[in-house]
Parts: C-alpha cells; structure tokens; sequence
C-alpha cells in the first residue's frame, strides 16, 4: 500500500509541475518571486548540499531564527539549511554556505543527497521530502509541531494522508499535549511534548538604540489592513498625548513601499511628520517606517507598547514572547490561533477586538507590563542529533 501511494503521489506531483510551469515562468518575473521560483521550480543557482550532514529546514523567517539554538550546539561543518520564503533563505544564509531554497517535491529525486538526519520546523508537511530523506538514511524528526484549533478539523478530514506522510517520520516534538494527541491521532509516532521553541532562545538585542522622549509605541509585524487601523488608533491617542511616537515594522519586506505610501498619505492628511528609517536611523518623527530586516528586537527594548500585527487581521498572529521578555505592554487582536501557545505562556497581553484599538489604546496607563511564565527545554532534540553524528 505504502508503495502504491508513493508512486501515485509521485506520478501526480510530476504532473502537476509539467502543468505549472507556464504559470511559474510568469511569476519569476516578479521581483517577489524571482529568486525563489527559479532556484525552487528550475534549479537555478540551487545546487544539491553536502552530504552527511544534518539538514534543517525551516519555511519563514521566525522559523529559521528560531532554530538557532539547535544550529549553535552543532559543528559547522555538519550544517545544511534550506528554506522556502526569500526572508527564511536570507535567515539560514548567516548560518552557512550550505543553504538552499527547496526544490518543489519531484525534482528532489535528482537533488536531495544522503543526510544524516532531516530535522523540519512546525507544519511543513512534504510526502517526499520525508519519504525520500529516510530511503536515503536520514533519521527524520518534526520539531515544534502544532496542530491549531483552526486547522486540526481540515487535516482530520484527510488524516489517510497524513498517516501517509508520519509514516516517514521517526520523531515528532510537539509544542504542547493537546497537539501531541492530534498528532497521534493523525498518525504521528514516537511524539514527546517540548514545548515552543521559540521560546527557548529568544533573540536578543544586536544593538542599543536610542528612545525617543514620550511614549514609544511599536506596531510590529503589521499585515495588509492593519496599518490604516493602528494608524488611526494611533492619531486619536496623539490628540490627547502629544509626545507619542509610533514606529511601524511591516512583516513583508515586499510590502515597505506600499506601507510607506500609506504613511505618507496619512500624515500629509494629519499634519503629522514621519520618515523610512533606511533614511535616518531615529525615532524622531512623528511615524517611522522600519524598512530594514532585524531590527525589530532592538525596538522591542525601548518600545513602551507593542501593538502586535498578524492578530487584527485573520493571518495567525506572531511571536509574542520576543516582546515579552523586555516587558513591553502588548496589545494584540483576537486571531492569534497559529501563536496560542506563547500566548498561554505570556502574562499581561491585552486581547481587543480591531473596533476598540483606538480607546484601548488611549487607556494605555491601565495596560500592564508583559512577563513570560515558562521556558522551553530543547535538550530531547538535540541528545537525539548527536547521536547520528
């Protein structure tokens, strides 16, 4: 039966990527996409990594930072990294020379080498990335999973499926119980519960940045149609409170043009001052857009409130704990369901529906600063690395 299956998912996969491709050569035009689609869909420039190594991979960019940890108590030589995101690929990319893009499943056959073990984060669930890994000798692991209150009633539906997939996979560590019982119930095998580790090694300050006089307000990691919502909450506050300043980080750096735009546009209409912060590296203006990759950490330890994106729009919310750990007042929406772990582990976050931000955050004096409960102990993992290597 297994057999059967992988040469179905293989001849439909192949298929599939015939048809695609017509469609694919358009979006590599895209500046979004034109590193990704060429060496995920062509090979381009995305040689096969080493073998015998021990191969991370990781989809976004907060999954590829939070693997650093396990990256940092393992040689150098034995790294190799892949990534399926442009900013998850710039991530891994500080690790080692060994990162690449990963190739849509069928052209792995020709790609993927011997390894010594594949570790994957949270729900990248490839049949043929974990079948052909463990054919070639890799012991498999699923590090961090989870299974949401959202998405567990979609999976269970095709749960034949996934039985197929978890078939493939030697070890599974998930975040919490309840998602080691959905994980077993979907056919994951040999599950220890860790806890998130993204909270294990939270990342710290790479520089200190000056605060601005007033209260610092720091929305970060905004989605499509939350920056006009903080920005109004924001003005309705500054009527009231002068020396507020608001600094906006976009999640996407593909989008901090379109942001800026908005902000232009927003203050002009206000009579408010704002500036990129690729321009003039201050807090100083009324607004500033962070348009740069990592900084976000060393605005979080001098934000006074963090409004916290992802949240106020159904995208899943974000990392609150990165916050938390410097006690930031966090403000958050109420669709956090792909973070409701570090959610349960960080006291004081103040959830509100998108129609109250504006008198939620004019009650700013009520809100109460953040803390976080408990840790993460990640040494299951990593004992099991090292006794492949």
């Amino acid at each position: 039966m297994n057999q059967l299956f992988f040469l179905s998912y293989t001849l439909a996969s192949f298929f599939l990527y015939l048809i695609a491709i017509p469609f694919l050569l358009l979006f590599s035009f895209k500046s979004k996409y034109r590193d990704s689609i060429p060496a995920r869909f062509f090979l381009w420039k995305n040689p096969p990594l080493k073998p015998d190594g021990i191969w991370f991979h990781s989809c976004s960019f907060g999954e590829a930072k939070a693997i650093k940890p396990l990256v940092d108590v393992l040689p150098q030589d034995v790294l190799r990294m892949s990534s399926t995101t442009n900013t998850g690929f710039k991530a891994i990319s500080t690790y080692t020379k060994e990162s690449r893009y990963l190739p849509f499943e069928p052209l792995l056959f020709a790609w993927l080498k011997p390894q010594k073990a594949l570790v994957v984060m949270e729900a990248e669930f490839w049949y043929l990335l974990f079948a052909l890994a463990q054919k070639r000798g890799a012991k498999t692991l699923l590090i961090n999973a989870r299974m949401s209150d959202r998405s567990f009633p979609k999976y269970k539906k095709i749960a034949w499926f996934y039985r197929h997939i978890f078939h493939h996979i030697d070890e599974v560590y998930a975040q919490t119980k309840k998602d080691k019982e959905r994980l077993e119930s979907l056919g994951a095998k040999n599950v220890m519960v860790t806890g998130n580790i993204k909270l294990s090694n939270l990342p710290l300050p790479t520089k200190e940045l000056k605060k601005p006089e007033g209260l610092l307000i720091c929305a970060a990691s905004t989605h499509e149609g939350e920056e006009r919502l903080i920005l109004k909450a924001f003005s309705d506050l500054k009527k009231e409170k002068n020396d507020v300043k608001l600094i906006i980080v976009p999640r996407h750096p593909e989008r901090f043009g379109k942001v800026s735009g908005i902000v232009e546009s927003f203050s002009e209409e206000e009579h408010l001052n704002w500036h990129r912060y690729s321009q003039n590296e201050t807090f100083d203006s009324d607004i500033t857009v962070v348009d740069s990759l990592g900084e976000l950490v060393n605005i979080y330890a001098v934000s006074d409130i963090v409004v916290l994106g992802g949240a106020f729009v159904p995208i899943g919310g974000h990392n609150a704990a990165e916050a938390a750990q410097f006690g930031c007042k966090i403000i958050s929406g109420k669709h956090y369901f792909n973070q409701k772990d570090i959610f349960d582990a960080v006291e004081g976050i103040a959830i509100v529906e998108a129609s109250n931000l504006s008198r939620r955050l004019q009650q700013f004096s009520q809100l109460k600063p953040t803390k976080i409960r408990y840790r993460t102990d990640m040494s299951p993992i990593i004992e099991s690395l090292k006794d492949v290597l």
